[in-house]
């Protein structure tokens, strides 16, 4: 598929790849394609990021190649580095056949068939079905140094190998970076960038999201579930729930035949929403009662089509 020519068929093309974006969204990821910038996500985990460069890779028929950042990550895990089991078999073979010149059996031992590329390399080379996506996932968990590493390739989309030479992309890939932002990223790297912060959905959306992701959930109990979901978010919580855990908790009511909250369901199924017991603890009992009854009580969402 090609690059969308507007907003509107960028807004489209997410759809058609059940991502449910507002129009914001759309826009930056369309300014980002035709102006061949990064795009920049930030927001808690779990309101989508990493699934717009899933979309974006599926839907434009590419390449999605991934690299997930963590502290301590390094150039040979990340960019390239040198096969050197193979190096040596080389170089033993060389010496058995009675290679003598050093020069030569450098140039032999660093040639390309040597490199094992990492994701970063991987996305300048060129690819049959044109430029990959390349997702650089939460670059906040990653160290200050490979940040500025990685703004001088995004500023000429280039490597430098020592051995080899400059390897530089003739088409640049679509690149997509994402950060939970557990800490701030350097605004040199923000600003070779388009920067989208992606916040908890409202209500309204939350349900689309729901319907398009879940179609078979009952319509009652995708309502009940937003619904108690997007009260739970303003509950005193180390780690409110995103909207992966929605579609998770939808998914297990489905998987256990709910078709209607009730207070021994959601404390059953509380782990699903909450990643910790402090947060589980201040739900479960009296408090989870109390939401469904608020909710319950009044028409948190509007009825489809009305």
């Amino acid at each position: 598929m090609e690059i969308p020519k507007n907003i509107d068929q960028t807004e489209a093309m997410l759809a058609s790849g059940r991502y449910m974006a507002d129009r914001s969204l759309a826009t930056a990821a369309f300014l980002a394609l035709k102006l061949n910038r990064p795009l920049f996500l930030e927001g808690e985990a779990g309101v989508g990021k990493t699934e717009v460069a899933n979309v974006l890779a599926a839907t434009l028929s590419r390449r999605l190649l991934r690299l997930q950042c963590y502290e301590g990550l390094d150039v040979a895990t990340a960019v390239y580095e040198w096969n050197y089991a193979r190096q040596m078999i080389e170089i033993r073979l060389a010496e058995a056949t009675g290679e003598e010149s050093r020069e030569r059996l450098a140039d032999d031992v660093f040639d390309r068939r040597f490199l094992i590329e990492r994701p970063l390399l991987q996305a300048l080379e060129p690819h049959d079905e044109g430029p990959p996506v390349l997702l650089i996932d939460e670059l906040d968990r990653a160290d200050e140094p490979f940040e500025a590493y990685l703004l001088e390739i995004l500023a000429d989309y280039q490597i430098s190998i020592p051995e080899i030479g400059t390897i530089k992309a003739k088409a640049p890939p679509v690149v997509v970076i994402t950060s939970n932002r557990t800490r701030e990223i350097h605004d040199a790297l923000k600003r070779r960038c388009f920067y989208y912060w992606i916040d908890y959905p409202s209500a309204q959306r939350e349900l689309e999201i729901l319907r398009v992701k879940v179609p078979d959930a009952e319509e009652a109990l995708s309502r009940q579930v937003v619904g108690f979901v997007q009260r739970l978010r303003e509950e005193d919580l180390f780690k409110v729930p995103g909207v992966a855990e929605t579609l998770d908790w939808t998914r297990a009511l489905g998987q256990l035949d709910v078709i209607n909250l009730n207070s021994d369901v959601v404390s059953n199924t509380l782990g699903v929403l909450l990643k910790y017991q402090d947060d589980v603890a201040k739900v479960e009992g009296a408090p989870a009662a109390r939401i469904l009854e608020e909710i319950k009580a009044k028409a948190v969402l509007p009825v489809a089509g009305g």
